[in-house]
């Protein structure tokens, strides 16, 4: 079968990036020192065992009023099991990222979206 062939049969679905996905929202105190803690936690976060899909940035603003601007970095990962993630929270890269950006933030949003779908 053709590459064209393949990718028509098979369609283009999106995957599920992980089965456990961690999100966090950090409101900083000083909104100056994004870039600095999305370097930290690209360097430090990203490469723990474990982690399956990633990506941390500053708010995208479209216009639209519906949408949550509050915050000054938004940081998600993924993991497929439950230990991964246990490990993830555990690991002295997220320990030490954790204990240095503390006292530097006004206040964080954590989610766990937990995706069972086959």
């Amino acid at each position: 079968m053709s590459l064209v062939a393949t990718v028509l049969a098979v369609g283009c679905t999106p995957s599920r990036p992980a089965r456990i996905n961690h999100i966090v929202f950090f409101k900083l105190k000083n909104p100056e020192d994004r870039a600095e803690l999305i370097a930290d936690c690209d360097r430090d976060l990203a490469g723990i065992p474990g982690v399956t899909s990633y990506f941390c940035g500053i708010h995208g603003d479209y216009g639209r009023d519906i949408v949550d601007s509050n915050y000054d970095v938004g940081f998600y990962v993924g993991f497929e099991t439950d230990e991964a993630y246990e490990n993830y929270l555990t690991d002295p890269r997220h320990v030490a990222v954790v204990q240095k950006w503390k006292p530097r933030w006004e206040w964080i949003r954590i989610a766990d979206v937990i995706d069972d779908s086959p």
